[in-house]
């Protein structure tokens, strides 16, 4: 049976089982070669580097690994309570810290401006899902601090996101959160008239945004929102209707407020508490959830934060509560025991997606297979060479690597010396000579290994290429 297909989250059924080892042989090549953030001159990909406001992670033991991994932005929560613990007194220096390194390793950090500060009456609350500053005194001295942070930064920060996960919290409401979107963004753009402002770090209520984005209309001030970020922790990591959903609403009111992925990644090891708790994580699924949940994104042009770099040594009770979603272990005393799967996959990614490729958006393809797949192709920009992402995205991932030989025909591709590429481990091989054949219409794939996590063919001449 052939289906014919386009290049965006498609779905068809397995036919046959069968291990990688049973195929043909594709030669191994080598590995992707990683590429530092140094080394790439732009892409969109941002990795988290949250909670350093609360010490849940120390900058510091992790830094050695950021540069290297490749992301050209960080993510930060400048923390107004750890950087006012005196009323009036601003202690930046914690933060200069992570700035600067980052900037000196290629790595651009975007601040957040959560959370609230307790030595002011009714100053909000200081950790996920606490309110806002209410009282006059407080939401005074919130200007305060959001004025000299931005005076401070301005000469090395120009993104700024307002809060994280508003909806999240019991007493917020989106009119709240619009009053204090609105003062915030323009305290900033006072001090910072082309800073990029970033709404909202929703948690996911679709109805909080858009109530919020009806009060900022009201109030005529859509022009201070560039971006508007959502998260998203789904069960299925190519789940992208909620991303969908957002872009469509927010088209609405303006067409000039970007859609971005703010947050979103999976656990290394089971966890009761926090997004995709009480599932039966390891450190494989991890790495395959995070690879496929990226490239879902990268296929609709989202730009993609993701959470986290080092696992968070939370506190509920008292107690260090885990959140198992870094790129790194940790030891109990927050240092790092080990780079993870994930930390290494999400290397790949970023050393073969950065600016110079772009979408496919109009391809389409013919599959000997029924299973749903997930296909999205690319191109370089200057060069014209081709690679395609594929995977089974039909279920949530799996344990098992095992893959299943699939036959392709991709319209209109061009290849002149096609590669095969597991982003899971970076393996490069050889699409032998009696697998592949380039006609006028288009080029023929013949058993493809594919499983639950994204593998390419692409043209050799895209990758950086290691020995074996």
């Amino acid at each position: 049976m052939n289906v014919r297909l386009g290049f965006t989250c498609i779905a068809i059924s397995l036919l046959a089982t069968s291990a990688f080892s049973q195929q043909p042989e594709f030669p191994v090549l080598g590995k992707v070669k990683s590429r530092s953030a140094k080394e790439i001159a732009s892409s969109s990909w941002s990795i988290g580097g949250e909670t350093l406001d609360r010490d849940f992670a120390v900058y510091a033991n992790y830094k050695k690994y950021l540069g290297p991994l490749g992301a050209k932005h960080i993510r930060l929560q400048a923390g107004w309570a750890k950087c006012e613990k005196t009323p009036g007194v601003y202690d930046f220096a914690w933060l200069d810290e992570i700035v600067d390194d980052a900037r000196t390793q290629g790595v651009q950090p975007w601040l957040e401006t959560s959370y609230g500060n307790t030595i002011y009456p009714g100053g909000g609350g200081t950790g996920l899902g606490g309110g806002f500053p209410k009282t006059p005194e407080a939401i005074a001295a919130w200007d305060k601090w959001v004025k000299a942070l931005v005076a401070h930064f301005k000469d090395r920060v120009n993104e700024w996101e307002i809060w994280n996960e508003p909806d999240g919290g019991k007493s917020n409401t989106p009119e709240a959160y619009a009053g204090l979107f609105i003062r915030t963004a323009e305290t900033i753009r006072g001090e910072q008239p082309k800073a990029k402002i970033f709404a909202l770090g929703l948690a996911g209520n679709l109805n909080f945004a858009e109530k919020f984005l009806e009060a900022v209309k009201a109030g005529n001030k859509l022009g201070l929102i560039d971006v508007l970020t959502i998260h998203g922790y789904p069960k299925n990591p190519d789940d992208t209707l909620p991303m969908d959903k957002a872009r469509a609403m927010v088209a609405q009111f303006s067409a000039a407020i970007e859609i971005r992925q703010g947050e979103t990644g999976a656990c290394s090891t089971f966890q009761p508490h926090y997004a995709l708790s009480n599932m039966p994580w390891s450190e494989n699924t991890q790495a395959k959830w995070d690879l496929r949940r990226m490239l879902a994104h990268r296929a609709k042009d989202v730009p993609f934060n993701l959470f986290t770099i080092s696992d968070m040594h939370y506190v509920r009770d008292g107690k260090t509560d885990m959140n198992y979603k870094g790129l790194l272990g940790t030891n109990p005393d927050k240092t790092i025991s080990h780079a993870k799967p994930a930390y290494f996959a999400a290397q790949n990614v970023f050393a073969i997606f950065d600016d110079t490729l772009e979408r496919i958006a109009d391809c389409s393809f013919e599959s000997n297979t029924t299973n749903k797949l997930t296909v999205s192709a690319y191109r370089s920009k200057t060069a014209g060479a081709q690679l395609v992402a594929i995977w089974f995205g039909g279920s949530p991932v799996a344990e098992t690597n095992a893959t299943t030989p699939v036959n392709f025909t991709f319209k209109a591709a061009q290849f002149k010396e096609p590669v095969l590429v597991d982003l899971l481990n970076g393996r490069v091989r050889g699409v032998p000579a009696s697998n592949w054949k380039q006609e006028a219409d288009g080029c023929s794939f013949r058993g493809i290994p594919v499983y639950d996590s994204p593998v390419l063919i692409a043209e050799r001449t895209l990758l950086p290429i290691i020995g074996n």
